[in-house]
């Protein structure tokens, strides 16, 4: 990981790893009570600065940690995460927490239940220390839309840790988690991990349940983890990932051993570099250290070969009509009545929907329901949101022919570093076009992996994305790995 900007304070901290934390537990070497109180002092340090953390689970990581030291001392085997310290973004139900998708609007709400990967998380022996920031709604490039203040990226706090889970990587970035979940509708996992320097996974649509998500795009959305390196991410996606008979769309194959995949060599697998990924736009301090891992591939033994992706140029604004739509229609059931804010200026039920969703909800909240709304409404729905899943469609058969040719396709994660906070928010259409290089995975369903590759001179992180079929998650990883290694070296 970089130490930070040559004129920025850093926070950066390499956690331990998931197995060197268990085994020490294991071993009699570490106390999970001890290991989870050290995270909540380091939280209590850092968190006014970074803004990481919207709420803490103290209670309920520290019971769990309890059952993990007995045990331990019991000589009982240990599961996987056994007193690994976790954090979960806000967008995701705890039982009994605060779950405020980062908005105004859900004050208040404490679910009576666990989404499906935050219970396999804690069955798996997790901590869950508490719930991670992020842009309301999962809107959002910067995590600068939070009802509750930025998050500021532990390389530089002056610098926006990418959204919507800036909350997510930035806690893996200043340990102040080992591990954590995110959600990723159009990059939300792999942009803020570019950004802070970590490992952001985006699973196979369907292969992580979705119960206990709270929605924004329903066909785009996905729930993956972030670590310091890939094994552990590896790790993570293994114990969240399989079928859920709570969620429709989770897929009924079987879960690979995605740790033990990413250990074997990447010699002989074939790397797609699409031509449309490094055009006008690319910032040369990001093309560099792409380049040169792409080299570092090839001396592993991958066969690098060019790819072609044409529909690329109209993927952002195929994904802003799609994701729109679909959360103008999610956003409806969060009117006042139900749970969560409502307007005390409510003197009849109109007055009541209106004030309580105008106030509840964030500038780019509202504009993306104004957007899905409209793209939805009649006279307009074949011209936008149908040509728009027409597009999609041509996206994802794109990427099943380049699919058929190479193994993994690798790309920048982002065109620029992390910029700076405020940089952006005054022209959201330079914010969405940051989006160019994900949005293409998410309208298409298949899975990827970002992974750190080199800095900018400044030290700015720069994410390498790599991208594979429906549930070759393995393959992504394999990459992945070997990217890792290489990255030591071009740092």
């Amino acid at each position: 990981m970089p130490t930070g900007t040559k004129a920025a304070e850093s926070y950066i901290e390499k956690p331990k790893t998931l197995a060197a934390l268990r085994d020490g537990i294991a071993n009699g070497r570490l106390k999970a009570a001890d290991l989870a109180n050290e995270y909540y002092q380091r939280i209590e340090k850092l968190n006014p600065r970074l803004n990481v953390y919207l709420s803490l689970t103290k209670d309920r990581a520290l019971a769990q940690a309890e059952r993990i030291d007995a045990m331990a001392a019991k000589g009982d085997p240990l599961p996987v995460l056994a007193g690994v310290p976790v954090g979960i973004k806000d967008v995701l139900v705890m039982q009994g927490a605060p779950s405020t998708a980062g908005s105004k609007i859900l004050q208040g709400y404490r679910p009576p239940y666990d989404a499906t990967a935050v219970a396999r998380l804690e069955a798996a022996g997790a901590l869950l220390l508490g719930k991670l920031n992020c842009d309301e709604f999962a809107m959002g490039s910067s995590n600068e839309n939070s009802a509750y203040g930025p998050v500021r990226n532990p390389v530089d706090p002056e610098r926006v840790p990418g959204g919507s889970s800036g909350g997510s990587a930035a806690a893996v970035a200043a340990n102040l988690a080992v591990g954590t979940l995110g959600s990723d509708t159009g990059g939300s996992i792999r942009q803020p991990a570019s950004f802070c320097g970590v490992v952001g996974v985006l699973p196979t649509y369907g292969r992580v349940s979705r119960y206990g998500l709270i929605a924004f795009a329903s066909s785009l959305d996905r729930v993956g983890p972030f670590a310091a390196n890939v094994r552990d991410a590896a790790t993570l996606l293994g114990v969240i990932a399989g079928h859920d008979p709570k969620d429709a769309t989770s897929s009924l194959a079987p879960v690979e051993d995605y740790a033990a995949e990413s250990d074997k060599p990447p010699a002989g697998l074939r790397v797609g570099v699409p031509a449309e990924y490094f055009a006008e736009g690319l910032d040369p301090e990001v093309r560099a250290p792409i380049e040169k891992g792409i080299a570092a591939l090839e001396r592993a033994g991958c066969a690098i070969k060019p790819v072609s992706l044409p529909h690329t140029k109209y993927a952002v604004p195929t994904y802003y009509l799609v994701a729109t739509a679909e959360a103008s229609a999610n956003l409806a059931r969060f009117d006042g009545v139900r749970y969560g804010y409502r307007s005390p200026r409510s003197a009849t039920l109109s007055d009541m929907y209106s004030h309580s969703r105008n106030e509840g909800f964030g500038p780019e909240v509202k504009r993306r329901i104004l957007l899905g709304t409209y793209a939805l409404s009649a006279g307009y729905y074949d011209a936008y949101y149908l040509k728009a899943q027409q597009v999609r469609r041509l996206l994802a058969e794109e990427f099943l022919r380049a699919f058929a040719q190479v193994d993994a396709i690798v790309t920048p994660t982002s065109p620029v570093p992390a910029f700076k906070l405020g940089e952006k928010t005054g022209d959201p259409l330079a914010m969405y076009l940051a989006d160019i290089y994900t949005v293409t995975a998410s309208l298409a369903g298949i899975c990827g992996v970002a992974v750190p590759c080199g800095a900018t001179k400044a030290g700015l992180p720069v994410g390498m994305q790599i991208l594979a079929a429906h549930l070759r998650e393995s393959t992504a990883f394999r990459l992945a790995r070997a990217m890792e290694a290489a990255d030591l070296i071009l740092r």
